[in-house]
């Protein structure tokens, strides 16, 4: 028999190993033969070794078939339930891969043109006078437009506007806070979300707060703050004829809520969060044109160095009520003096109340709730109020953010201590 038209032949009897008989005279046939074995051979194997693998595929796939179904799958059942699944997980993909990183469908996003972003900027700040719309693009991080009265609320020159990066023209200070508030990741699309509604509509963006100047020599500019809502946007021009992802920002100055126009006096009220340990966790935007510090500048540090030194005894008294009264309605306490950024005191009549962590029944943090009652004015108001930035923090550092000035164990101790469920008061 001739063993190259016996497909079932084992490895060992391969027709290559019998001697050289096999190789004729044409010196051709032998070889010829023996590849034709060896792929034979080869694809029977794998073939039963598919089969093998597609059979404990099934049995596992069968062990994951829906309960409710009664009787025994067949293999049909199961091949055909994992079609659906493999079907269900491309749509699934197909989906996500058509949203934008907020979940915006792309088909919402639209490219802009410089023509479309210039009448953007101009219909969104022609109403207010110390707004400006700029943006930069987030791969060269160089601004693509500015508006035309940024030059004049920066007080710097257009060219140079158009010349530098956006975030040269933040204090070094709020580099942070703008890298993290214009991440693309989590910004909204521009999709005219203030004329129309649709069902991918994203919500408004974020604001935060950075202090801007328009240029000149570091050691005279000067930086005033302002509000920045970021959006994302898709550029295309002339030089860039794919579309560049950049960041649209709308950009108010922000003015004292103590000058024309004033804030109303009862209006003046913003929110803080903080730690048992007082240190500062949250701060309402509107505390900036009140204080005059952004979020920022109290985030993380302690709001015992803000405090009139007389005063910083009374929060040993409200976060003993605090525990007190954990988890009841907000509740009243003594007035105290906070400092601002300019060195002066407000009088704040606060409102406090916490949250309670249900698991190790201890204060998370304490809510406080503010007035500004009336803008007290030191006898060196004038004096301070025309130093900078940087010299109202030195002079605030010796004089109230000394850590040997006043004892915060009190406070600490208190911070460490277990709520005990009380009865609600009647």
């Amino acid at each position: 028999m001739d063993p190259c038209g016996d497909p079932a032949v084992p490895g060992g009897d391969c027709p290559q190993t019998r001697g050289p008989g096999l190789q004729g005279a044409s010196g051709q046939e032998g070889p010829l033969q023996g590849t034709c074995v060896d792929s034979s051979h080869s694809e029977h194997e794998d073939r039963n070794r598919m089969s093998e693998e597609l059979i404990m595929v099934v049995q596992e796939m069968k062990k994951y078939f829906p309960a409710e179904r009664h009787t025994k799958p067949s293999t049909l059942d199961a091949l055909n339930y994992a079609l659906r699944c493999v079907h269900s997980v491309q749509a699934n993909s197909d989906f996500f891969q058509s949203l934008g990183p907020r979940g915006a469908h792309q088909a919402d996003v639209t490219v802009y043109s410089l023509e479309d972003l210039t009448a953007l900027a101009s219909e969104h700040t022609s109403k207010n006078t110390d707004t400006f719309a700029a943006v930069f693009s987030f791969l060269s991080g160089r601004l693509v437009h500015i508006s035309e009265q940024a030059a004049l609320i920066l007080n710097s020159k257009r060219g140079f506007l158009k010349s530098v990066h956006f975030v040269d023209l933040l204090a070094p200070q709020d580099v942070r806070a703008f890298y993290a508030h214009t991440a693309p990741t989590q910004l909204p699309f521009w999709n005219n979300w203030t004329q129309r509604a649709s069902q991918y509509e994203c919500a408004p963006a974020k604001p935060f707060f950075c202090r801007i100047c328009g240029g000149g020599d570091r050691e005279k500019r000067h930086y005033s703050p302002f509000r920045i809502l970021p959006y994302l946007v898709h550029v295309h021009s002339s030089a860039q004829p794919e579309p560049e992802p950049c960041c649209l920002t709308l950009v108010e100055k922000i003015h004292s809520g103590y000058e024309a126009p004033r804030i109303p006096v009862d209006k003046r009220i913003f929110t803080t969060t903080h730690t048992p340990g007082c240190v500062f966790l949250e701060v309402d935007e509107r505390a900036v044109p009140l204080l005059g510090y952004l979020p920022q500048d109290l985030i993380g540090t302690s709001i015992l160095t803000y405090l009139h030194p007389e005063d910083r005894p009374l929060m040993v008294a409200i976060h003993q009520k605090v525990l007190k009264y954990a988890g009841h309605p907000p509740f009243e306490h003594s007035p105290v003096r906070f400092c601002t950024q300019n060195g002066e005191y407000v009088i704040l009549d606060s409102s406090w109340s916490s949250f309670v962590n249900p698991w190790s029944r201890k204060v998370s943090f304490i809510i406080g709730r503010h007035k500004v009652r009336t803008y007290c004015v030191r006898g060196t108001t004038r004096r301070v109020t025309r130093h900078s930035h940087v010299e109202i923090r030195g002079h605030l550092r010796w004089s109230i953010f000394s850590p040997g000035l006043w004892d915060q164990t009190p406070v600490i101790r208190l911070a460490q201590q277990t709520v005990l469920p009380t009865a609600p008061s009647q």
